[in-house]
């Protein structure tokens, strides 16, 4: 059987960190990356660590006639899909952009995968579909609604893969939906590296630590939680890493056992408890031994107070869970960060 995956987007944060999982685990991988939001440099740690050259084709998922080469080229079993711009300020400010690479972009990557009847995706959600949550811990079940054009274009694909998986059904579309992914390798060599100011706390918290940057600012201190500020569901990027891989390991299984195709299926990645933005720093002031100052701000407009995540269905279907703690994700953050103080660049 076909073991090779096409990984869109994977030389940025998650991509990387996954394409070292999926190495780990016996899968060829071809990177398909246009390095907009992303480095070259990443690639070439992950083939160092890997210790065997990455397979890398610079090009962008809207481009049909490069990705048409990609897929003439390589015999995939299927498609990991991570290629998509992330921030959400930048998403409030330029909505035309992410709707383009988000949206239109996806689009055009299925077309091409139909054109050459590569029909596995792997699809790189996020937890914001679910908005502003009824209840908690939030299961795939609740309601979807979005409060950004970046969250709206994650949901645009989502619903898009669901009218694709009514229309044929010979696709397996796994939807992937995120909470917070922090942490970096153990080696130190790849992790977050934010092109300008940090739109994630953990990079910034980190930055901060380092002397890069004066102070955080927490957005919000009085909202009905623990400690009045917001709660989310953070998740080491590795365990993140372990979910595509098992996700793709029960795909290739479907495919083994000639098993019908599974439509559209969405699966929570996260830890299923949440912490406090506060709670994070202080772990990492008492892991890292180092100060970090902050300052109470106002609330962002579109932020909710508390989000965390049901990740059952990941533990029945694929049989993953998350398994690192606060503190490894505040330990491996700052061993990236004191070794890499400015990111991929050089000083």
């Amino acid at each position: 059987m076909k073991n090779k995956i096409l990984v869109t987007g994977g030389a940025g944060y998650i991509g990387s960190h996954t394409c070292i999982a999926l190495h780990e685990a016996g899968y060829e991988i071809v990177v398909y990356d246009n390095l907009s939001n992303s480095s070259r440099e990443a690639i070439n740690r992950v083939s160092t660590i890997i210790g065997q050259p990455l397979a890398f084709i610079e090009g962008d998922i809207r481009d049909a006639e490069s990705l048409r080469q990609v897929f003439a080229d390589h015999a995939f079993f299927g498609v990991i899909h991570f290629a998509g711009l992330k921030a959400v300020g930048e998403s409030v400010a330029k909505p035309l952009l992410y709707y383009n690479n988000n949206v239109s972009g996806t689009i055009t990557l299925l077309e091409v995968m139909m054109e050459h009847n590569v029909k596995n995706l792997i699809f790189s959600s996020s937890a914001t579909v679910y908005g502003d949550p009824n209840t908690l811990p939030i299961d795939e079940t609740a309601p979807r609604s979005c409060t950004n054009p970046y969250g709206q274009s994650k949901l645009a694909v989502e619903h898009i893969l669901e009218d694709l998986s009514v229309t044929d059904k010979s696709w397996n579309l796994i939807s992937l939906r995120y909470f917070n992914p922090v942490g970096a390798h153990p080696s130190g060599q790849i992790g977050e590296d934010p092109n300008d100011m940090p739109n994630n706390l953990m990079p910034y918290i980190s930055q901060v630590a380092v002397g890069k940057l004066e102070k955080l600012s927490i957005f919000g201190n009085d909202y009905p939680t623990v400690d009045g500020t917001g709660v989310r569901d953070f998740i080491h990027v590795t365990d993140l890493a372990a979910g595509h891989v098992a996700a793709l390991d029960y795909l290739k299984q479907l495919a083994l056992c000639n098993n019908d195709a599974i439509g559209f299926l969405p699966i929570n990645l996260g830890t299923g408890k949440g912490s406090s933005v506060l709670e994070l720093v202080n772990a990492f002031a008492d892991v890292t031994d180092q100060t970090v100052p902050y300052q109470f701000t106002d609330r962002r407009v579109g932020d909710i107070a508390s989000c965390y995540a049901s990740a059952d269905k990941a533990k029945t279907l694929f049989g993953w869970q998350a398994k690192l703690s606060i503190i490894d994700m505040c330990k491996d953050t700052w061993r990236w960060q004191s070794m890499n103080p400015n990111g991929y660049r050089a000083p």
